[in-house]
């Protein structure tokens, strides 16, 4: 006899299931209380509920209707589906008007009213749950989040409900590392480091999604972005600059201007329309225009970090993460479709190079975003997106990334390879990109003279290493944990003398390490030894140098505290020679 294995249900469907277990457990608690929607969500699911008609739950509450949920699951021994007439849904539902709506709905559309029950509960759903619930949900792979309001379908002019959040993985062990993971990565809040250490301010007078940088984070920046620079100097890579503004025809003639819309700010002159541009591309291309370049000369690259402008909803800005001006490490390269391959794996290597630099290359993986099948929303000729199609999936195998192809999420103007990298604490960011464009090269009318002495369209490459300087810093902020390499640390060493007969020679130490290039600052407060080392180890300082007696001495060795502990003793000469070494090696380690 055969036996054939239950099918599981998969996280989705479990987490779908239980949004319903949490619509039930409220009924039974709060028999006023309104279902409305609770979809799944990534790291779990959520409900909305009207309860309007009587008290409603808050932070406090969430444990008894976790516990209510726990002892209702083992009830739902299967969940089942079936069709229902437009009186029986109107029926069912006559007291809630959101589900009302809904049921309104799907009539219009001519599509079957489904409703789906396990135990004495029942709700109008799509589908997609467990078939067991009581077998497929463990009941520790759960628990109840938080309490938030949310409009109805999400428009502000309809009523404000009460949105419950859960958590939901596949084992218990999952959700207590996803908590596990969610506390160290508030601990490593980019916002939170960014105050403590004083790396930039978001001022209210400047303006939501602007921030400033102190000076401790415009090294760090300064530093990114050399090291960028230094990356693609080798590789053929001119460097440009770009103004801020142009002409609103600049984005009409690109397509931003429509692609945008309301994003864009506008500027005013006394003749003209401007745009604060949002993308450097189009500038790329009038400097491209503006030379006359044969077959011999492609590929021609471009290289600029400039800043971008977009408006961003002010409820969707946050830190460094997401603003409204996007410093791009940008760059253009213009070729063609047979050089796509060379070039493209020219900038794998210094993605590779970089993100293996941050520690973030294990456990990267790329999408690899092609046409789906309605080839009517791409723009150019099928055989130059089969070449650049081809020359991609090629590249990422000679590269041997670990890359998966997926159908349909190509740009119109284009194919991209987009690399997922995660950080200290396992997060996924999609940082770089890689761009094939034909749209461009048509709608600016650029060419290039071939062997034949013809015009011929280039292929335009855009690549961003970074993905944008802001949004790279607040990720490094957060996979460091505001404890940086010394190449990238704002301060690389504080000088502590032990007492003030000290201070002179601390000074003295100060000036010989930044005649050497090393960042240093000295702590002349009248703090005991023991705090002024606790605070430079609170501040994250790699090296604390101790100036006592002993140190005073002429020649004498220097006592050097490392941030991760431990001590050296090193001649200021030999301190400075070890700095500049790991400095120049971007070591990850404090090593000397």
């Amino acid at each position: 006899m055969w036996y054939t294995p239950p099918i599981m249900a998969s996280i989705e469907e479990k987490r779908h299931t239980l949004a319903h277990l949490l619509a039930a457990a409220v009924r039974e608690l709060y028999p006023h209380a309104k279902p409305t929607i609770g979809p799944a969500v990534d790291n779990g699911f959520y409900y909305d509920f009207d309860f309007s008609g009587g008290d409603k739950p808050g932070e406090e509450d969430l444990a008894r209707i976790e516990k209510a949920m726990r002892a209702i699951l083992p009830s739902w021994a299967t969940m089942t589906g079936s069709e229902a007439t437009a009186a029986e849904a109107r029926d069912l539902f006559e007291n809630n008007p959101f589900k009302l709506e809904l049921v309104e709905e799907i009539i219009a559309h001519g599509e079957p009213i489904t409703l789906y029950a396990s135990g004495a509960f029942t709700d109008l759903c799509r589908g997609g749950h467990a078939e067991h619930p009581a077998g497929d949900i463990a009941p520790d792979s759960f628990s109840l989040d938080r309490v938030a309001g949310a409009y109805w379908r999400g428009d502000e002019k309809r009523p404000m409900l009460t949105r419950i959040y859960g958590l939901a993985f596949d084992t218990g062990a999952a959700l207590s590392a996803y908590k596990a993971q969610r506390e160290e990565a508030e601990k490593r809040d980019h916002k939170k480091l960014g105050r403590e250490l004083k790396l930039f301010t978001v001022s209210p007078l400047v303006g939501a999604g602007l921030p400033l940088l102190q000076p401790k984070g415009a090294v760090i920046r300064r530093e990114i972005e050399e090291y960028l620079w230094e990356l693609h100097r080798s590789k053929g890579y001119d460097r440009v600059w770009t103004p801020h503004i142009a002409k609103r025809d600049l984005y009409e003639a690109s397509g931003h201007a429509a692609k945008f819309g309301d994003e864009i700010f506008r500027v005013t002159g006394k003749d003209d329309e401007f745009f604060m541009k949002p993308m450097n591309c189009p500038h790329h291309m009038q400097i491209f225009a503006d030379n006359r370049f044969s077959y011999r000369d492609l590929p021609v690259r471009y290289f600029e970090p400039a800043t971008v402008y977009r408006d961003e909803k002010t409820g969707q800005l946050g830190g460094l993460t997401r603003v409204r001006s996007i410093t791009q490490d940008d760059g253009h390269l213009f070729c063609r479709v047979s050089q796509i391959g060379e070039e493209v794996s020219t900038i794998v290597g210094i993605i590779r190079e970089f993100y293996a630099t941050m520690g973030m290359l294990d456990g990267y993986w790329v999408s690899l975003s092609v046409r789906g099948d309605d080839r009517s929303k791409y723009l150019g000729a099928d055989e130059a997106w089969d070449a650049a199609e081809a020359s991609l999936e090629e590249a990422a195998q000679r590269n041997e990334l670990n890359y998966k192809r997926v159908e349909g999420e190509a740009a119109f103007y284009g194919p991209k390879l987009d690399f997922m990298f995660k950080d200290a604490i396992g997060r996924q960011w999609q940082l770089a990109t890689i761009q094939c464009d034909f749209n461009l090269p048509e709608r600016f009318d650029l060419s290039y003279i071939n062997e034949a002495g013809e015009k011929e369209r280039p292929v335009v490459i855009h690549r961003a290493i970074s993905g944008s300087l802001e949004r790279f810093m607040g990720v490094a902020i957060e996979h460091f944990a505001g404890a940086f390499p010394l190449w990238l640390a704002p301060v690389q060493v504080r000088v502590l003398p032990i007492a003030e007969r000290h201070n002179g020679f601390a000074r003295e130490t100060a000036r010989a390490l930044r005649a050497g290039g090393i960042r240093v600052e000295t702590d002349e407060t009248d703090e005991s030894l023991g705090k002024k080392i606790r605070a430079g180890k609170s501040e994250k300082i790699p090296y604390l140098v101790v100036i006592g007696d002993a140190e005073a001495q002429p020649g004498a060795p220097l006592t050097v505290e490392k941030r991760d502990g431990g001590k050296l003793s090193r001649t200021v000469e030999d301190l400075v020679a070890g700095l500049q070494a790991n400095a120049r090696a971007r070591r990850s380690d404090l090593e000397l």
